[in-house]
């Protein structure tokens, strides 16, 4: 009996938009637990989606003149994904659904429990107000549930989870879906310390099972965006760049590897931090005149007076108080659902509850006359929600994405300044997208979507840039790259900026300032100073 779970030999991946890699050779035996791993836009992306039958594996020659199977695979029709990717669609299903101005209330979607139960013989998402089958009424029973963490908000609406919330949900339901195959893309972005310490013991059991060759049961393949907390079970590493295999073989050899480019990099990073200061010194200067004037007496950008923001009987935020100076660079953190989120959309006006609290912004109560683009004109913005908006309307090419941002707009719809052109081009420059101004912003993989879309937050450099989970879905390269260009962007002395984020690694040298939210204590948040 043959060793090899999945055999690819000399095949091509293609899709009704034609070749997206060449040549590919690879086999996955029993007892194997492999890791896919890449650069943004490398080719790994278009691999796992072959795997779940999403694009297809087309051999490069005849069966007939092939010696062996040009390919194979135990798990044909049964492969679930879970990724970021998903998590947007999912998210662009709710909207897509949403009944809200024909009810005259707040719909409020498919909760949890009714997503879950989908793969348990529940109605779908176009039948969602039919009869949940008996088994919801215990989900709270099943280990999966239990798993994953997500007993206390089964009865949520999915579009009022937090995005961790909703990764939790999603690997929940794949591992209930029976499928013999997980793919799990990038997995612990988005979730909190106690959720990676969880989905990381749950990965070791499942592959330490897995690595025996005998065992059965439901198989994994990891795929992640850079090796950052790589489960130590992990055999094998398949590496794609520039849409072909870099690298197939042991983890130790991929360990090696790694080590002599983390060395070549680092001779390179000074030089290209040096490179960010002085081009961004030279497009402040070109800009001046897009940035609004200050207004007198405005020295506070943020001023939250006991603020108390909820909905039904659950308490996001309470008696808060917090202020923001000019300079003041904040790292906000917390557990999943803790409100960090909730937290952000009062400045920038996409939760309406800001109108029945004292809050304060650039000098001004919220609610005394000021329009939303006053706000907006002096914020820059990176939010799940704005990357769910932005996909919606993914066939406009990158240099209009960039270009959007003087004006606040999901897409252009006026003609720009030549001054404007010339500073977006150069922020594509600077992030790494020169020459590709006029690919589209949906052929771009999630992780470039992310990268130019804190392009886009950044080419005004406004008064305040708030980062929630920008480094999402970016590889290392392009993580620490933009790390160093957020630096720069501090150092200008123009932005303050107003970070979220899960990963301690993430935090920037300028971030003095801490807001910590403890969800259910007494005070619910801590600000500390470093």
């Amino acid at each position: 009996m043959s060793e090899n779970l999945i055999s690819i030999n000399n095949c091509r991946v293609e899709d009704s938009s034609g070749i997206k890699i060449k040549n590919l050779y690879w086999n996955m035996q029993k007892g194997q637990s492999w890791l896919v791993i890449g650069p943004n836009g490398g080719g790994k992306a278009e691999f796992i989606a072959s795997l779940a039958g999403q694009k297809r594996f087309v051999p490069n020659q005849p069966a007939s003149a092939a010696d062996v199977p040009l390919y194979t695979s135990a798990f044909e029709n049964s492969v679930e994904i879970v990724s970021l990717e998903r998590a947007a669609k999912l998210i662009e299903e709710e909207r897509e659904t949403d009944e809200s101005e024909y009810i005259n209330k707040i719909d409020e979607g498919r909760t949890g429990r009714r997503f879950i139960c989908e793969v348990l013989g529940g109605p779908d998402v176009k039948h969602r107000n039919l009869p949940l089958p008996a088994i919801a009424d215990r989900l709270e029973t099943l280990p999966e549930v239990k798993l994953c963490g997500v007993e206390k908000i089964l009865d949520r609406g999915l579009k009022f989870m937090s995005t961790g919330e909703i990764r939790r949900t999603l690997l929940c339901r794949a591992l209930l879906s029976g499928k013999k195959l997980l793919i799990l893309s990038d997995p612990f972005a988005g979730l909190d310390a106690q959720s990676r310490t969880i989905l990381l013991e749950f990965f070791q059991t499942i592959a330490g099972k897995q690595n025996s060759a005998g065992h059965e049961g439901t198989k994994i393949i990891l795929c992640m965006e850079r090796w950052h907390e790589i489960p130590g079970t992990i055999t094998n590493v398949l590496e794609f760049k520039n849409k072909e295999i870099s690298f197939c073989g042991s983890r130790s050899e991929y360990e090696k590897l790694l080590s002599e480019r983390s060395e070549q990099n680092e001779k390179t990073r000074e030089s290209e931090k040096a490179d960010f200061v002085s081009a961004l010194g030279q497009i402040n200067r070109e800009t001046e005149a897009f940035r609004g004037k200050k207004i007198p007496g405005e020295e506070t950008l943020v001023q939250m007076n006991k603020v108390n923001v909820g909905w039904g009987d659950k308490q996001v935020l309470k008696d808060f108080n917090w202020s923001v100076m000019p300079g003041e660079h904040w790292l906000i953190r917390g557990p999943n659902g803790s409100g960090k989120t909730t937290l952000l959309e009062l400045i920038t006006g996409d939760n309406k509850q800001v109108f029945c609290n004292d809050v304060w912004l650039f000098g001004r109560k919220r609610g005394t006359g000021e329009t939303i683009w006053e706000i907006k004109a002096k914020l820059g913005i990176v939010s799940y929600r704005l990357h769910v908006e932005y996909r919606m309307v993914g066939g406009t090419d990158l240099l209009h994405v960039i270009l959007s941002g003087f004006h606040d707009s999901i897409g252009m719809y006026e003609l720009p300044q030549d001054t404007e052109v010339a500073a977006a081009k150069k922020w594509l420059k600077l992030g790494g997208f020169e020459g590709r101004e006029n690919e589209s912003f949906s052929s771009l993989s999630y992780g470039e979507q992310r990268a130019i879309l804190i392009l886009r937050a950044a080419v005004k450099q406004p008064e305040i840039m708030i980062l929630d989970e920008p480094c999402h879905g970016l590889d290392e390269s392009y993580r620490q790259k933009i790390l160093d260009l957020l630096e720069a962007v501090a150092a200008t002395g123009t932005t303050t900026l107003l970070h979220v984020t899960h990963d301690p690694s993430e935090k920037l040298a300028c971030e003095k300032h801490i807001l910590e939210l403890h969800p259910g204590e007494e005070p619910m948040y801590k600000l500390l100073e470093v």
